[in-house]
């Protein structure tokens, strides 16, 4: 790692976004991981399981837009604080009420959907404290907490079928305490905190269309991450016949790829532009989930196609982010929470996306087709970004200095 990053900033602070962003992450999925043990309980078809398990990513990608004005107003430890008491007490009530109906698994999914909002609170945290340079590596290692997801595939299944889904809602909160204790000690507030002034100040940044650029491009790349970490577990379940332990060990090792390379993303993105980055990346994903679509006959072969499919999107989601600061200086923390909210909408398609395609066709190929086809336009959509940006930088006068434009 370059030594002047590591003398730049805030390691400490650092560490602890990690930390809070990796368990939280544990959190917002886990429905997912339980959803096998959910769904044979309470008999939910293919279109109630992708509705489920998709529920939690929607609830937290709306949430961050709220928890994005507060790290403005508050700052990112406080708010970080107060959310992780939040979903605590809420997962412990939970656990004490053992809800038992497809409904009240809702409410469930709202309270996850808290910890989801941990993405608008950790990486402003993280960002405040490096300079432009090292934007993408910082928010990369920041973001990297999104391993979260596979450590709630690899241990969730197993723990489900020993002690029951609603016992493993409840030791949930065991880590969450854990976290909580060490954040406390190691995060600081950065030195200067930027005021945001209530939702009259995202009014401008909405009639942007960099803003909804960056949300397009994040809906793609972290919405196919956590789309398909959310889901995976039942879909190897469902079209291979993997028990839940191996189906969850499976979904694990694709998403712990994708998670870890998201740093990778950033510093690719810092060396050879966000724009360029996403292009390959966009084209790569959009090759691999269309193969995966037309239909892969064994587990042998889907697998290979899963790591590669969650390595590039793993990487485009560092890459965005890199993105982040560079247009948006000053809004960081309502553009982390605007562009999070996105990337929460695009795993609440493509999971739910997925359980609807299983049920009205029988397969799930329809459902990977379209997001191949999103993700070719959204390599049409960066190709168009790149050439408005650059030719504002070069001083170009074209359209791209009319207000709003891209």
């Amino acid at each position: 790692m370059d030594k002047g990053f590591l003398k730049a900033g805030n390691p400490r602070t650092l560490l602890a976004a990690f930390l809070y962003f990796d368990v939280s992450f544990i959190v917002w999925v886990l429905l997912g991981p339980l959803g096998i043990s959910i769904a044979h309980d309470l008999h939910l078809n293919a279109g109630q399981k992708g509705l489920l398990v998709a529920t939690p990513v929607l609830a937290g990608a709306l949430l961050r837009v709220v928890a994005g004005a507060l790290v403005d107003h508050f700052g990112p430890r406080r708010v970080a604080i107060g959310a992780q008491i939040f979903v605590i007490a809420g997962l412990f009530v939970t656990w004490l009420v053992a809800p038992h109906s497809y409904a009240a698994l809702f409410g469930v999914a709202l309270v996850l959907g808290v910890a989801g909002a941990s993405f608008a609170v950790a990486l402003p945290l993280a960002s405040a404290w490096y300079p432009p340079q090292y934007q993408g590596t910082a928010l990369g290692i920041a973001g990297a907490g999104n391993s979260g997801t596979a450590l709630a595939s690899l241990f969730a299944p197993g723990l489900a079928a020993l002690y029951g889904w609603v016992n493993v809602l409840g030791l949930a909160t065991l880590p969450l305490m854990a976290v909580l204790i060490v954040f406390c000690f190691l995060a600081s507030e950065p030195p200067e905190r930027r005021v945001g002034g209530g939702l009259t100040t995202w009014l401008p940044v909405l009639r942007n269309a960099d803003c909804w650029a960056l949300m397009f491009f994040y809906g793609v790349t972290f919405g196919g991450f956590v789309g398909l970490a959310s889901f995976l577990t039942i879909y190897f379940n469902d079209q291979y016949g993997l028990s839940p332990a191996i189906a969850g060990t499976c979904t694990a090792l694709v998403v712990f790829v994708g998670s870890f390379v998201r740093p990778l993303g950033g510093a690719m993105a810092d060396r050879i532009g966000g724009e360029r980055a996403l292009s390959i990346l966009y084209t790569l994903a959009a090759g691999i989930f269309a193969v995966i679509g037309v239909g892969l006959p064994t587990i042998w072969l889907a697998f290979p196609a899963f790591f590669l499919g969650m390595l590039v999107l793993g990487l485009g989601n560092g890459a965005v982010f890199q993105l982040v600061p560079t247009r948006f200086p000053t809004r960081v923390g309502i553009l982390t929470g605007l562009v999070g909210m996105s990337g929460g909408v695009g795993g609440f398609y493509l999971a739910s996306s997925l359980g609807a395609a299983r049920q009205m066709t029988g397969s799930y190929g329809p459902g990977f087709l379209c997001f191949a086809v999103i993700a070719l336009a959204a390599l049409a959509c960066v190709s168009f970004c790149r050439r408005r940006w650059m030719a504002k930088s070069n001083g170009i006068p074209t359209g791209a200095n009319a207000p709003g434009a891209l």
